[in-house]
């Protein structure tokens, strides 16, 4: 995949009150690796993706733990060394502020789940935060949650970012990736002491995707878009009503039950149910009661890219210009004697439409969290997550519908892995599991404000003394390349998808 490499120095335009923090630390231009998660239209395909079917593929989705994050052995290194003077930016709304101090504790409004679609075609989440930026549109998450590391230099497809996300709800919008930006060690090497991404983000995007609306079979049939028709069981009377009416007679339908024998129209107390033919079936069908008679119209429902390859019917499909993925039924007339267990049945008819709306930049809708570099270990830290997997025994203790929390201090040394080519993480006593990765450690956390500083992002879940539980977490040092990098990602524009 080809790269941009941006010069970390020069190359950063920040204005205003930000400039003050994103002043200084300029890094080799080779730092600094950029990816295109999502051009303008293929960033709102990604966003009907996830939100078609009221968020079904949100709701589908589970937590990240691909086998080669699994972590058996550990080694305690020496103290942390940082490259350069620490630093900082100041979370949104505070550049100027000092953080009060208070005793409640609150999750922060930044924080929420990274949705993307592995190698293997299947979703996923890490857990994420808003950040600042020049253009209020900057994510924070693990590097491993934007590459596919077992595609090697692959980024994820279809990645996006839900903040506040809660069973299957997108409260604030859902923001589609547009450039992610990472060390370039990780990018080519997959070197995890550099396991952090920072990725821009086109507005959030609210409302939903294919929403199915009821109509009546006027509107139905005069509507060009993508359309459906649901089966509703109801009673015999009604039933009986709605045949009867030439108005509604072709709506409704009975399931002749089992030990049901096929006969004709003519036959008392005789029901007919609907054959599904090929069109040049139908087509040639004539019109009337009988047998291989034409019932009713041909009916299109709107189904996912998955359904519509898995379909092997005799129904058409087809995808329009708008990447709509369609199947057109086509029916004729079967009669039946009535089985032992009769089932009735009402089509109703449905419009498919998406009823999307632009609902803003990220930082402006749920803030953004400072970001701190060479920070010294032994810090106080606030950590945010969204657990999920189970630990190595197989307890699974948490649901990852709701956010969990950890605080206490960072360790005095340094963590070393090898198996992931780790040399110097920082590491944090934490009991989670899969699904918190990608989540924010939070230094000088105000739980009024709810904002503090970005000083690392959870990369490995580590049980450390191999009773099966995982204990700790770790994450990538954030040092002054990891502020070049940031910087390079915070002066970048991004902009809207619904004009």
């Amino acid at each position: 995949m080809k790269r941009i490499l941006l010069p970390a120095g020069g190359a950063v335009l920040a204005t205003g009150l930000l400039a003050a923090g994103l002043a200084g630390t300029a890094q080799a231009q080779s730092d600094v690796s950029s990816d295109v998660l999502n051009s303008e239209a293929k960033a709102v395909e990604t966003v009907e993706f996830w939100s078609a079917s009221n968020y079904l593929a949100l709701k589908q989705a589970v937590a990240f733990n691909p086998d080669s994050l699994e972590v058996s052995k550990i080694q305690s290194g020496g103290g942390y060394s940082s490259d350069t003077k620490p630093g900082e930016a100041k979370p949104i709304g505070e550049e100027k502020k000092t953080v009060a101090k208070t005793q409640n504790v609150n999750f922060p409004k930044t924080i929420g789940k990274v949705f993307f679609v592995a190698k293997d075609g299947k979703p996923y989440w890490c857990s994420g935060t808003s950040i600042q930026s020049q253009y209020r549109n900057l994510v924070a998450t693990a590097g491993h949650c934007v590459y596919d590391i077992a595609g090697n230099d692959e980024v994820v497809s279809n990645w996006v970012f839900v903040p506040g996300y809660y069973q299957g709800k997108a409260p604030w919008g859902i923001y589609a990736g547009k450039q992610a930006f990472t060390h370039y060690d990780f990018d080519v090497y997959e070197d995890f002491d550099r396991d952090y991404a920072f990725v821009t983000v086109y507005n959030g995007i609210g409302g939903s995707a294919y929403t199915s609306k009821k109509v009546s079979w006027e509107e139905y049939k005069a509507y060009n878009g993508p359309k459906e028709v649901k089966e509703v069981e109801v009673t015999k009377d009604e039933y009986t009503k709605g045949k009867l009416d030439p108005k509604t007679t072709e709506y409704y339908e009975v399931d002749p039950g089992s030990a049901a024998e096929p006969t004709g129209p003519d036959f008392p107390g005789a029901v007919v149910e609907r054959d599904e033919v090929k069109k040049a079936k139908y087509d040639a069908a004539p019109v009337g009661k009988g047998n291989g008679y034409k019932f009713g119209e041909p009916i299109t429902e709107v189904v996912t890219e998955a359904e519509y390859k898995a379909y092997s019917g005799p129904g058409t499909k087809a995808k329009d210009a708008a990447g709509n993925h369609t199947i057109t039924h086509y029916y004729v007339q079967q009669w039946y004697k009535p089985g032992k267990v009769e089932r009735y049945i009402r089509l109703d008819p449905f419009i498919v439409g998406h009823v999307l709306k632009d609902a803003g930049r990220l930082g402006d809708n749920v803030g953004g969290q400072g970001v701190a570099w060479n920070q010294k270990g032994g810090t106080a830290v606030r950590t945010f997550g969204y657990p999920f997997g189970p630990h190595p025994d197989g307890n699974k203790p948490f649901t990852g519908v709701t956010p969990k929390w950890c605080y206490g201090k960072t360790q005095e040394k340094v963590l070393k892995i090898p198996a992931r080519r780790v040399e110097e993480h920082q590491s944090f006593r934490c009991a989670v599991t899969a699904g918190y990765d990608g989540g924010p450690w939070l230094t000088r956390y105000s739980n009024g404000k709810r904002l503090g500083y970005v000083t690392g992002v959870t990369s490995l879940i580590v049980d450390t003394d191999n009773n099966k539980r995982y204990d700790t977490i770790t994450s990538a040092l954030f040092d002054g390349e990891t502020a070049s990098i940031y910087k390079a990602a915070a002066a970048v524009w991004s902009g809207k998808l619904i004009k």
